[in-house]
């Protein structure tokens, strides 16, 4: 028996875009997979041919159905499902070079927020100076 539709969340999860049905039809709920350039709902049928777009915080894809299953089998055979789209792969490669060439100043932070002992001592530093803010910019008349 071949399956002529099947249901979204449960291409998506079959597919191995994601890793339960569940994270599937949360992510197809938030409006974040489109079906044939229009929202789509968990219960959508879905069909050889149809353009999926997924798009998500570093996977933004654009594939075409080539093939339906209701079960999650393994990788390779999860790929005979889908191609992704000349278009998906040239946007997919620039931002990845993007990336590379200009990386996100939030991600070259190593550290994150200074502890307590590290605040401590910057303000010690601070009030060792010669000159504080205050002192060296007052409005004040009298000086």
């Amino acid at each position: 028996m071949t399956l002529e539709k099947i249901r979204i969340d449960k291409w998506l999860w079959a597919a191995r875009f994601y890793k339960t049905r569940s994270l599937a039809t949360d992510e197809v709920n938030k409006g974040r997979v489109h079906l044939n350039g229009h929202d789509a709902k968990p219960s959508r049928e879905v069909k050889v041919g149809d353009l999926i777009a997924l798009r998500g915080r570093d996977l933004s894809k654009s594939v075409m159905v080539l093939g339906l299953s209701g079960v999650r089998g393994p990788a390779p055979t999860a790929q005979t499902l889908y191609v992704e789209t000349p278009e998906s792969i040239q946007t997919r490669l620039a931002a990845t070079e993007q990336r590379r060439i200009a990386p996100e100043p939030a991600n070259t932070i190593t550290h994150g927020r200074p502890s307590k002992r590290d605040r401590r001592a910057l303000e010690e530093n601070q009030n060792h100076a010669s000159h504080t803010w205050n002192d060296r910019w007052s409005a004040s008349i009298d000086e």
